[in-house]
């Protein structure tokens, strides 16, 4: 009977272990538990730490909390202007509401990507085939990456997932044709260039020409102004001079004055002697006559 008892008494702290631990949950810093009642989503546990549940009632699934990374297959796309490119690329999403999660995609991982894969590429697919084969090379630095998220909008919020990043590893062209449409781009860059270089040469010419033009206007009417200050400062000369010779006082200074002038004039070279005759009219004004 004492054994038949201990044999007992170790079936039922037993059986008391097993339904202790099928009732407690642990929740992980990265995970979120989704506690389950006949199939249903009873409750979450967003937070750390210990939990309980009912035992063989209540059932619990996890799902990741951090930033999942999803590298989606590479695919043939087409640019507006019928160019086929190929596009590879990868995304990092997060779930941000468990419950929706579970209810829409039934708590897989695989469905999620699968839904994600179909959203992004048809994203992709709308945003370069209304682009120019050139604008999405060009657009490799950020530029599609963001139309491509805008494209996205709030499409995954449905699924209880937060799309973070798109970014393309591969944007390129088949490698059939690839040399030759590098060509063309070189080709088609040399005309716009040559194109600016002679608009530029056009804009600096009539520039000149409009800069030579207004030079000349500004020298025309400074020569004007010359001729007419000139011709004013000569005019007061005469002026000057009229009425110097028309005081009767002061003819013979000036007049004096005037030959000293002309004496000098005369005078070139390094001989400095005047020979003058009797009747020179110089000669005249020294001797006072």
């Amino acid at each position: 009977m004492k054994k038949l008892k201990n044999i007992s008494l170790i079936l039922l702290v037993l059986v008391l272990l097993v339904i202790g631990s099928s009732s407690i949950v642990v929740t992980n810093e990265n995970e979120y538990s989704l506690i389950r009642q006949f199939g249903k989503v009873d409750h979450v546990v967003s937070s750390a730490g210990v939990t309980f549940k009912i035992p063989f009632v209540q059932s619990v699934d996890k799902l990741p909390k951090e930033i999942l990374l999803y590298d989606l297959s590479s695919s043939d796309v087409i640019t507006s202007d019928k160019k086929t490119m190929i596009c590879d690329s990868y995304i990092l999403w997060q779930i941000n509401d468990p419950l929706k999660f579970a209810q829409t995609l039934n708590s897989s991982i695989s469905n999620a990507e699968s839904r994600l894969d179909t959203i992004v590429y048809n994203s992709t697919k709308n945003i370069i085939s209304s682009t120019t084969q050139n604008d999405v090379i060009s657009g490799r630095d950020g530029e599609l990456a963001a139309a491509i998220m805008k494209n996205i909008g709030n499409t995954t919020e449905q699924y209880g997932i937060e799309l973070l990043s798109f970014e393309t590893k591969q944007l390129d062209l088949p490698s059939d044709n690839k040399a030759a449409v590098y060509e063309r781009m070189i080709s088609e860059r040399e005309n716009i260039s040559a194109t600016y270089t002679a608009e530029g040469s056009s804009e600096a010419q009539k520039i000149r020409n409009t800069t030579d033009k207004e030079v000349n206007v500004l020298l025309s009417e400074a020569n004007k102004n010359a001729e007419i200050l000139i011709a004013e400062g000569e005019a007061e000369y005469m002026r000057i001079l009229s009425e110097a010779y028309a005081d009767e006082s002061k003819q013979d200074f000036y007049s004096f004055v005037r030959s000293l002038d002309a004496l000098k004039a005369s005078m070139t070279g390094d001989n400095k002697t005047v020979i003058l005759s009797p009747d020179s009219p110089i000669a005249q004004i020294f001797y006072g006559r």
